[in-house]
C-alpha cells in the first residue's frame, strides 16, 4: 500500500513541533521509556513497551516516545504514567474520544493527531496543540512517523457504527517497529493488504467491529508478528488464539489485560 505524504495539513493555530532531542532530552525520554510498565516487545531500535489502559485505550513507548491512542476514561487511570509526547486518536465515539480526558492528559509538549472528523469537535486550546490527517496521509507529529489508513464497516447491518472515509487506523514506526492500530474496523482490504507490520491492535466485538473469525482470518492475512486484540468485550479471545495459531503462520498472540 502507497501513502502519498500530504502537503497542507491542518495544524492549529501553535503549530506542531517535534522535539529536538538534546543529550539531557534523550536521557529524560530513556527514563520516560522506563516510567511505562507493560509487555517488553524487541524492536528493531530497542523495546517497545505495551500498556493496556481501557478497552480501545493504549499507552506505547519506545525510541524515547510516549504515545497514548484513544486514550479516554476517567484521568485518575494515567497518573501513574509519563505525560505523552503524542495522542492519537482514531475516531469520534465516546469509547475512542473524550474532550475532558484528553484536555487532562496533554502536557506542555503533548501534539495530537487526529481524523478530520474529531480535529473539528476540538476545543480551541487542543486544537492549537492537534493535526488531522486522512485515510492515506502521512504526517510526523513529535518526529514520529505516522501513516493514516481506513477504518470502517463493511458489513451491511454495521454500516451505520463506522463509514467508510471518516475514521482512521494508523501505522506508527516507533524504535524502528511497524506498529499497526486499526481502530474500530472490520477485515478490510487496507487491513489485509499491509505489510511488514511487527505488533498490531485489531478489534473484534459485534455489532460495532468484527467477530473473532474475521478478526483472525483478517489478521492471517497481514501476518504481524505479534498480534494483540483489543476492543474486545465479550469476544471469545481463546477461540482468536487457536484460529490465529492453526493459520500456521508465524504470528505470536499476546492478551492484555484492557478490563482489569
Amino acid at each position: 500500500m502507497t501513502f502519498t505524504r500530504r502537503t497542507a495539513l491542518r495544524y492549529g493555530a501553535a503549530g506542531m513541533t517535534g522535539l529536538a532531542l538534546a543529550p539531557a532530552g534523550a536521557l529524560r525520554a530513556a527514563a520516560q521509556d522506563m516510567m511505562l510498565e507493560g509487555d517488553k516487545i524487541m524492536a528493531g531500535n530497542g523495546d517497545i513497551t505495551v500498556h493496556p489502559v481501557s478497552h480501545a485505550s493504549v499507552a506505547l513507548s519506545g525510541g524515547g516516545k510516549i504515545i497514548y491512542a484513544d486514550p479516554v476514561g476517567e484521568p485518575a487511570m494515567y497518573e501513574s504514567l509519563p505525560k505523552p509526547d503524542l495522542i492519537l486518536i482514531t475516531h469520534e465515539h465516546g469509547d475512542h474520544y473524550n474532550s475532558d480526558t484528553l484536555a487532562a492528559l496533554t502536557g506542555d509538549n503533548t501534539s495530537i493527531l487526529t481524523n478530520p472528523a474529531v480535529y473539528d469537535m476540538l476545543p480551541a486550546d487542543l486544537k492549537a496543540k492537534a493535526a488531522a490527517i486522512g485515510n492515506g496521509e502521512n504526517a510526523m507529529p513529535a518526529d514520529t512517523d505516522i501513516a493514516a489508513i481506513p477504518a470502517y464497516n463493511t458489513t451491511a447491518d454495521r454500516l451505520q457504527y463506522h463509514p467508510e472515509g471518516r475514521d482512521n487506523g494508523y501505522i506508527v514506526t516507533l524504535a524502528g517497529a511497524r506498529i499497526y492500530i486499526a481502530g474500530d474496523t472490520e477485515d478490510i482490504p487496507e487491513m489485509r493488504a499491509l505489510e511488514g507490520i511487527d505488533i498490531a491492535f485489531v478489534p473484534m466485538n459485534l455489532p460495532y467491529t468484527m467477530s473473532v473469525e474475521q478478526a483472525a482470518d483478517g489478521v492471517l492475512a497481514f501476518a504481524p508478528k505479534v498480534i494483540y486484540p483489543y476492543h474486545y468485550r465479550g469476544s471469545d479471545l481463546d477461540q482468536f488464539k487457536s484460529l490465529v495459531d492453526a493459520g500456521g503462520k508465524s504470528i505470536e498472540v499476546k492478551f492484555g489485560d484492557w478490563y482489569a
